[in-house]
């Protein structure tokens, strides 16, 4: 009897631990998933680290980006970080794919995403993620890897804008799928709809939303509750605004989208399109008549400012919402938030607007980033950063395998403060739509220098009908000219330093199979223009 008894309560000791075991097995299960961060990923349009003032810019007392910048006080800021072909469409691709847009076929603005590309979302969903995007797309395909998507078609409009949403309508012609139109504007309706996903979702999965802002993209069409902002104040002036570009090279020297371009679009001497005309701003016309050239310049960036930064306060307001949710209702801590642009934007600097450029202004791309308990506040890092290393990045946060065919790298251990071994210490850029006013070209962005190729040629990726121009080589020392306002690559102290510039830039162009082996006359110019 002794022996039934011991062994019916060793059976039942048995059945016990197994349960607690079980028990205990699936809670670390569950709490693995939930270890997995939430992702909220912000995008706006064309904002410039310039137009945020954690970034400390001419412009930061004037035009402060309070809910934005706490992201840096409460978190990390890159300064640093890089588009590799700074137009809205092919960055975007970049980032979805971790990819430079020679690899992923998006090179232009008229470029598509292939719609059997595998990108990051495709990579969360598949590791446990509810996946979401909202707002901007403008990658002409329909977007795939996602639960849930409700986008604008191609640019949107600033008010009462028009969103074409998953399932509602099966049209195998993306582009003519049916609409429906949100009353508001857009910047507010982007985040409606974001908050609304983000209360859908169930407490025991992570999620990643892409919440994409149209603004602050021209037409600047800001809110009307924001139209006295700047009223009585100067907006302060790069002190590029007026380069003598007699430094340039030929290739260079009179091109460029100038302010007095858009002075007169700005004045209704030109028309912007069908749909939109300047007239039609809140503030109406710019008035130039009678003015100098000078003070036509110095009027139309002051317009040109206060609209594009009061469209900005709208974005700064938009992400004050989302932070303020997720404090609200606990998810804070298990939430990495991200801030960040397609692009950078000329705002005034060496009389430009727009972006395409190799210069700081339109490459540099802001990256302002929260996650609680695993990243320092108020750090920076300084290390060079490009867009293809996003997804690595995200994909490293969710405890997902980096695919090969990303090209990029996980930047996570820098934004932990633990150092990198042998990460790039050059970043590498190519802007393939050639045009009278932006030449086409490629270079390389080191910490110290930023060497640049304008081969001014149409490509086969990109021929609007734009001559082909004169090339050029360009060089700038960034260590005593950060502003990129003295062309140093004729003088003869720097000739070793091209020299090594020259094989580096070789060297990444073979190394991510950017060859331009298959364009004989490219190789023409690069070999013969000094």
């Amino acid at each position: 009897m002794v022996n039934i008894k011991f062994s019916h309560t060793r059976l039942i000791q048995v059945v016990c631990i197994v349960c607690l075991a079980a028990i205990h097995f699936g809670c670390r299960q569950s709490n693995t998933t939930i270890q997995q961060p939430n992702i909220i990923f912000i995008m706006s349009d064309d904002h410039a680290t310039n137009a945020i003032s954690a970034y400390g810019s001419h412009l930061a007392e004037v035009a402060p980006t309070p809910n934005i910048d706490r992201l840096a006080k409460e978190g990390v800021l890159l300064t640093n970080c890089y588009a590799n072909n700074s137009i809205c469409t092919p960055s975007r691709a970049s980032i979805l794919t971790g990819q430079y847009s020679h690899t992923n076929g998006v090179r232009t603005l008229s470029d598509q995403l292939d719609t059997a590309t595998v990108h990051i979302a495709h990579h969360l969903r598949r590791g446990g993620y509810r996946t979401a995007l909202i707002g901007k797309w403008h990658l002409h395909s329909e977007p795939q890897g996602f639960d849930y998507w409700n986008v604008l078609p191609d640019q949107g409009l600033y008010f009462n804008p028009e969103f074409i949403e998953k399932g509602l309508d099966e049209n195998t012609d993306f582009h003519h799928r049916q609409v429906q139109t949100h009353e508001g504007y857009v910047s507010d309706v982007i985040t409606d709809l974001s908050l609304n996903w983000l209360k859908e979702q169930p407490k025991d999965k992570p999620f990643m939303l892409m919440m994409h802002h149209k603004a602050p993209h021209a037409l600047w069409e800001y809110h009307p509750k924001y139209k006295d902002l700047f009223d009585g104040i100067e907006i302060p002036e790069p002190t590029s605004l007026f380069e003598d570009m007699s430094h340039r090279s030929i290739a260079t020297r009179e091109v460029g989208n100038t302010l007095m371009r858009l002075a007169k679009r700005m004045s209704g001497q030109i028309k912007v399109s069908s749909v939109h005309d300047y007239s039609e701003w809140p503030t109406g016309k710019l008035h130039i008549e009678g003015l100098s050239e000078k003070e036509v310049v110095k009027a139309t960036y002051q317009k040109y400012l206060k609209d594009y930064l009061r469209t900005v306060a709208s974005v700064d307001e938009s992400v004050g919402r989302i932070i303020d949710y997720l404090d609200e209702n606990g998810l804070t801590d298990n939430t990495i938030v991200i801030y960040t642009s397609d692009q950078g934007m000329f705002l005034g600097e060496h009389q430009y607007l727009d972006k395409r450029w190799i210069f700081e202004e339109a490459i540099k791309m802001p990256f302002l980033m929260r996650y609680p308990g695993s990243l320092k506040p108020k750090t920076e890092i300084k290390e060079l950063i490009s867009n293809v290393d996003f997804a690595p990045t995200l994909l490293d946060f969710a405890g997902i395998e980096v695919p090969e065919e990303m090209q990029g790298r996980s930047f996570k251990p820098l934004l932990e403060g633990q150092a990198i071994h042998n990460w790039p210490t050059a970043v590498y850029y190519r802007y393939w739509m050639h045009r009278s006013t932006t030449p086409a070209h490629y270079g390389i962005r080191t910490n110290d220098y930023k060497l640049i190729f304008y081969y001014a040629l149409n490509l086969d990726a990109n021929n609007y009908g734009h001559p082909d121009s004169t090339p050029g080589w360009e060089l700038y020392d960034l260590r005593n000219d950060p502003l990129e306002m003295n062309n140093v690559y004729h003088q003869p102290e720097y000739q070793d330093v091209i020299t090594e510039l020259k094989k580096q830039l070789s060297q990444m162009k073979a190394k991510i199979g950017d060859t331009d082996n298959q364009y004989t006359e490219l190789k023409q110019r690069l070999n013969t223009t000094k």
